[in-house]
């Protein structure tokens, strides 16, 4: 497994891996946690791909992996990479001359499965192609994909047997002197996931990629992946990660963000800290905390917000932001790093606190 280092702000020991690159993103050794997605648009279309790539970036993406069915969506890969703000991974099945086709497109990576792209003359071509471009692999083993004999020999889909299939895999990598190997082991189980990785972990030392697969659908989906990924990150099990939800990729950053800042890993935009409300709550709360999350929804800087409208404990909270509002009835105080700034009676109150939220912004990116 390794030596351990200790993860700046974190109670954990991060695991140490060897580090690859996906374009200019290191993956693991001594860099940060990385974020990924994949792309759900058609790769054929390639503006539509590029412009999701956009929206990805700017939520906070760092690798994005796209799918590449045929050699149709291979024809569209030059274009994605030659103008995609992020490394590209092309994600390849069963035809070796899409890896092929997608290494000749300047792909920054690849994900496949040596074992079902074809007989050893083709693996030992696109191994060749991979090791020429110095572009890692990224052996990825879900639980719907382990080969028949694995899955007898366990009884189904269990950790063991995600781990013997990815071997068999990195084991075609290796007796050809290739060593530039992601690994990821996903299932839809996250007690299956959380074994699968930590065997894996005692058995080769190459990045991690790690996420529970076909977590759901937003609000089920980042409950499984806010339990999986965060046991895995506090045991010190993950190089790379993303969280997999249905629907627009897009919405999948915050949550991931939101994992790794819950952990003290990586920060990435505001936090918002707002209570839940109770009978002593006199304000408008859940409408001026989802307000003020709209407002700040874009925004990178790192820094603490706190909206409370509790005269328990709204004071103190907002105090110890950088900046922050405790509403009560009829009137709130806007505190700045611990400093009462004003009092605001009436109905203005969300009014005039958007006001210093927008002027702190604008003082903290010219500082």
């Amino acid at each position: 497994m390794g030596c351990k280092r200790k993860q700046s702000g974190a109670a954990m020991q991060r695991r140490k891996s060897i580090e690859v690159k996906i374009g200019h993103v290191g993956i693991g050794g001594d860099n940060p946690v990385r974020v990924q997605s994949m792309t759900n648009t058609d790769t054929r279309d390639s503006e539509a791909t590029l412009e999701q790539i956009k929206q990805l970036a700017r939520a906070g993406c760092e690798v994005v992996r796209v799918a590449v069915p045929d050699q149709e969506a291979v024809s569209g890969l030059r274009e994605i990479v030659l103008y995609s703000e992020l490394p590209v991974v092309a994600d390849i099945h069963f035809d070796h001359r899409l890896a092929l086709g997608a290494i000749e497109s300047g792909v920054h990576g690849l994900r496949l499965n040596p074992g079902n792209i074809g007989d050893e003359s083709r693996v030992n071509r696109v191994v060749d192609a991979a090791k020429s471009a110095r572009i890692p692999v990224r052996i990825g083993v879900n639980s719907g994909s382990i080969d028949r004999k694995i899955l007898k020999k366990y009884g189904g889909p269990t950790a063991e047997a995600m781990v013997e299939s990815a071997l068999e895999h990195i084991r075609f990598l290796e007796n050809r002197n290739f060593n530039l190997i992601k690994i990821s082991l996903k299932s839809s189980s996250v007690q299956n996931t959380i074994e699968a990785y930590r065997l894996m972990a005692e058995k080769r030392d190459y990045p991690l990629h790690i996420g529970i697969t076909e977590a759901g659908t937003p609000f089920r989906g980042a409950i499984k992946s806010g339990v999986g990924l965060g046991i895995l990150l506090y045991l010190g099990l993950g190089d790379t990660l993303r969280v997999s939800l249905t629907g627009n990729p897009v919405a999948e950053m915050p949550v991931a963000w939101e994992i790794l800042r819950s952990l003290g890993i990586r920060q990435r935009g505001p936090e918002i800290i707002s209570c839940p409300t109770c009978g002593r709550t006199e304000i408008d709360l859940v409408n001026m905390a989802t307000a003020v999350e709209d407002r700040l929804q874009d925004v990178e800087q790192v820094f603490t917000v706190a909206v409370m409208g509790c005269v328990v404990n709204g004071p103190g909270e907002a105090r110890e932001a950088d900046i922050g509002l405790a509403g009560g009835r009829d009137c709130g105080i806007i505190f700045k790093k611990g400093q009462v700034v004003r009092k605001v009676r009436g109905q203005s109150l969300l009014q005039e606190f958007m006001k210093e939220l927008d002027n702190y912004l604008e003082s903290s990116m010219n500082d």
